[in-house]
């Protein structure tokens, strides 16, 4: 037997391996790390969410792109303290259901209108987003301009940014686009699983070695994935390790990457008008001066807006600079409340 002929019995023995090794982890995962909210019906599929508190207005957390209700660790439970917040996962993200429905911006705020009506939660509503959440929430407040009692945004994604990409804009979608292709494979073949266990397990440096047998492509996907995971509480870590070592995470990445020019464009060119409506901007200290200067006029658009900016946070402010956050959402409660005096805590 010839060497070539080793090697690739070798090379299948260790895919098959892996294999069985993500299906016996797969598995474990579904009885480990069942959804800590609830399944709410929305069309052919399920999405989750999870809710906490009491009191009126609701606030809900519409997390970045290929993020989900995991990303508000921080910020949920402190929220609770003084109303009833909800974080939800869009589908094939976290614990909700894949759907082959393209994610065209119109279906993503039909989706979380039909989810609040699902979970029985009454608007009007304080609508967070963060990163591409912020497009999300802009445009819910356009179609839906009496359901909204408030808005925060969180180093928000301008859909001008994305809806006519240049080429080199064009070149990252293609290469996120593929990272999620490569992610799937890995994860069917129980790399990222071993690489996430071993990091867990006390080996940083071991993933990032393993993964080189792959490419630098692989290995720049999970020192990434590394990176996110290491800014959530440590009492998380578990379920989005299990989250990110599942192929459909990376099929749903793939498909709000591959939507994102066409999401922003429904949005680009649209006017804002909040009028007394209160509006709450957060910056990262880190942010292009172009979309800063962006950000203060989104605020602008409001007669109660305010533009704050985090020195010490990058684009993930509610995991870097959780308290401003917090106290953002805090102050943009009290100014609903002052008007709707029937509300409270």
């Amino acid at each position: 037997m010839g060497w070539f002929a080793l090697v690739a019995i070798s090379l299948g023995v260790l895919a098959l391996a892996g294999v069985v090794y993500q299906t016996i982890g797969a598995a474990r995962d579904r009885r480990t790390f069942a959804a800590p909210g609830k399944l709410g019906r929305v069309g052919r599929h399920r999405l989750h969410y999870r809710c906490e508190g009491s009191g009126a207005p609701a606030v809900i957390l519409e997390a970045g792109i290929a993020a989900s209700s995991v990303s508000w660790s921080l910020v949920q439970p402190e929220i609770a303290g003084f109303t009833r917040v909800c974080s939800y996962d869009r589908a094939g993200l976290a614990w909700s259901e894949y759907t082959a429905i393209p994610r065209k911006m119109a279906v993503l705020v039909s989706e979380l209108r039909s989810l609040l009506q699902q979970a029985a939660i009454p608007p009007p509503y304080i609508l967070v987003g963060h990163s591409f959440g912020g497009v999300i929430i802009r445009a819910f407040a356009r179609a839906h301009a009496q359901e909204v009692a408030g808005l925060v945004f969180v180093d928000t994604l301008h859909p001008e940014e994305w809806c006519e990409p240049s080429s080199q804009q064009k070149r990252l979608l293609r290469g996120g686009v593929f990272l999620s292709r490569i992610g799937a494979v890995l994860a069917r073949l129980g790399v990222v699983r071993l690489s996430l266990s071993l990091l867990s397990g006390g080996a940083p440096g071991v993933p990032r070695r393993f993964s080189r047998i792959f490419g630098p492509t692989a290995a720049a996907l999970l020192e990434h994935i590394v990176g996110e995971v290491q800014k959530l509480p440590p009492e998380v870590h578990p379920s989005v390790q299990a989250h990110w070592s599942s192929p459909r995470a990376f099929r749903g990445m793939r498909q709000h990457l591959s939507a994102l020019p066409a999401c922003c464009a429904e949005v680009a060119g649209g006017k804002d008008a909040f009028g007394d409506t209160p509006v709450a901007v957060l910056s990262s200290g880190k942010r292009d001066p172009r979309w800063l200067d962006a950000d203060a006029a989104l605020a602008r658009t409001s007669s109660r807006g305010s533009h704050l900016i985090s020195s010490r946070s990058g684009h993930w402010v509610h995991l870097d600079d959780p308290e401003l956050v917090v106290s953002a959402i805090r102050d943009v409660v009290g100014m609903v409340r002052s008007t709707h005096t029937s509300w409270s805590a």
